[in-house]
């Protein structure tokens, strides 16, 4: 009899160890932030520019931005730019003898691949797609601005690649240094007529948002 009890003890023992170790087995470790990380900012930046025009070529530019980001690897969004430009009037019947002033903007799609994304420093390829208008004005800003017409601008199409190098000081952000070259096709204004914006810029600028919404973490479930 008490060998018997002594086997069943062994038997309900090492059952209970088996057991054990089977339900450990059923926990397993996922990576819930497998699928893409997504972000979102708003940016700007300042650039000083060359523009291949007649007169002064040395021109300031503005831009804005708002961009989603997939995975710290590819920014997706819309952006804007400002730009201006000054030169002497050899014309004192135009803009009452004032320097002129070359004044526009663009705006189109922006894509920004971006390599070494989760680093300090990374290295990203902007390039905006889309079109514009330029018109020439007197810079004395006077009432010529309350009555603009259609003729005052051109509309030209831009293409602007760049390469940046991207500073990440945090989730929330971003400065950013960088070089680019715009093509435009030609517009046709008076006084200096036939014309493009063709030429480099280089300019720093700020990204501000959330560029990872979520971070990898290891968790267990039980099947």
């Amino acid at each position: 009899m008490n060998r018997i009890i002594i086997i069943l003890s062994v038997l309900i023992t090492w059952n209970s160890i088996y057991a054990q170790k089977e339900k450990s087995a059923d926990y397993v470790q996922f990576d819930d932030r497998k699928n893409v990380v997504h972000g979102v900012y708003f940016g700007f930046n300042f650039h000083y520019a060359r523009f291949d025009v007649p007169g002064n070529k040395d021109a300031f530019m503005g831009n804005f931005k708002l961009a989603y980001v997939a995975n710290q690897k590819l920014d997706v969004g819309f952006g804007v730019t400002a730009f201006f430009n000054e030169r002497d009037n050899n014309r004192p019947d135009l803009f009452n003898g004032d320097k002129i002033a070359l004044i526009g903007g663009y705006a189109g799609i922006h894509l920004e691949p971006i390599l070494y994304g989760k680093r300090f420093i990374s290295v990203s390829f902007p390039v905006l797609v889309g079109g514009g208008a330029v018109g020439y004005f007197g810079n004395s800003f006077t009432d010529e601005y309350d009555d603009l017409r259609d003729e005052d601008f051109d509309e030209f199409f831009v293409v602007e690649p760049g390469i940046n190098i991207l500073y990440n000081f945090s989730r929330f952000t971003q400065f950013e240094t960088g070089i680019r070259y715009r093509f435009t096709s030609n517009f046709n204004l008076s006084p200096y007529d036939r014309g493009n914006l063709n030429g480099f810029s280089i300019g720093a600028g700020l990204k501000i948002g959330i560029f990872n919404m979520g971070r990898k973490k290891k968790v267990k479930d039980n099947f």
